[in-house]
């Protein structure tokens, strides 16, 4: 006995040990999560100062052109200039009020009509969520960088029509998840009871189902402004976005992609306030849908 006793000693203080390192690791991972979180949150919020007053961070004419500074290094002017010697943080300040107008007002479209389109199919149920669940399924095929590539190409390079094909290539999935939100919402007791009282189904869809599906939606949101920045970049960069009516960090590097070798930091930089951007609201995204999930 003396002997198995002594034999499990070392498994028990091990596990002793691991018991008393478990909360200790995981107030270590909570802080560096904290950390990563105001961040990124303070990133964004540098983003949006950019967008709605650019000025803040980035004086003067962004569109003068300087011939006598045409592509120079980072140093007399931060970030370097373009080709045309404008100033690259320039450019990037001002493109913030574009990635940020194209990703929430492209998503504000996805959204309400999504999610609309989503609840009235759930809820209904019969023929009216058969013909939209196949719809959406045979969206759901085609991938959305090639549907937004399609609809940019068919109406034009401008604003409008970049975050009408970002918008509509975002409509199935918050679709979809309303659809399913809703339908696992719609037969639960408290909803039988409001019907049952004699609620109008106006009151039962505002006031039970949509209040207790929204949270996913919430967090898909979230995410899809990051995915419709990205998305809207890349068709920038393939000379569909907005040209010449106002800087793009797409547009920027795509303009830089001649010059990587000789001026790297044209494309280096567009590059980077995209990945840091998308990146940064993908951390927000997480973190609501765990605020979601603890509530």
């Amino acid at each position: 006995m003396s002997e198995q006793l002594a034999a499990a000693a070392p498994v028990v203080e091990a596990e002793a040990k691991a018991m008393e390192a478990g909360p200790t690791r995981r107030r270590r991972r909570t802080s560096v999560n904290t950390v990563i979180a105001w961040i990124a949150g303070l990133w964004i919020a540098v983003v949006v100062v950019a967008a709605l007053i650019p000025g803040v961070l980035a004086s003067g004419d962004v569109a003068a052109m300087n011939p006598q500074a045409v592509l120079q290094p980072p140093g007399e002017t931060p970030l370097g200039t373009d080709q045309y010697g404008r100033s690259v943080l320039g450019l990037l300040v001002h493109g913030a009020r574009t990635a940020v107008m194209i990703g929430l007002t492209s998503t504000a479209i996805a959204l309400v009509i999504g999610t609309t389109t989503g609840l009235v199919a759930g809820y209904m149920g019969g023929w009216v969520d058969m013909v939209v669940g196949r719809l959406v399924d045979i969206l759901m095929s085609f991938p959305g960088v090639l549907m937004a590539l399609i609809i940019a190409a068919a109406l034009g390079p401008t604003i409008p029509n970049l975050i009408l094909a970002v918008g509509i290539a975002a409509i199935p999935q918050f679709a979809r998840v309303m659809r399913s939100q809703t339908m696992s919402v719609r037969d639960r007791l408290y909803v039988e009871a409001a019907r049952a009282s004699g609620f109008s189904q106006i009151r039962i869809i505002t006031r039970h189902i949509v209040p207790n599906a929204i949270a996913p939606i919430v967090v898909l949101g979230t995410l899809t402004v990051g995915i419709a920045i990205v998305l809207a970049a890349s068709l920038s960069y393939l000379g569909l976005g907005p040209l010449q009516e106002m800087p793009d960090w797409g547009q920027l590097l795509a303009q830089g992609q001649p010059y990587l070798a000789s001026a790297w930091w044209m494309s280096t930089f567009s590059g980077l306030a995209i990945t840091i951007t998308v990146i940064s609201i993908s951390i927000l995204g997480d973190g609501l849908s765990d605020k979601f999930e603890e509530g």
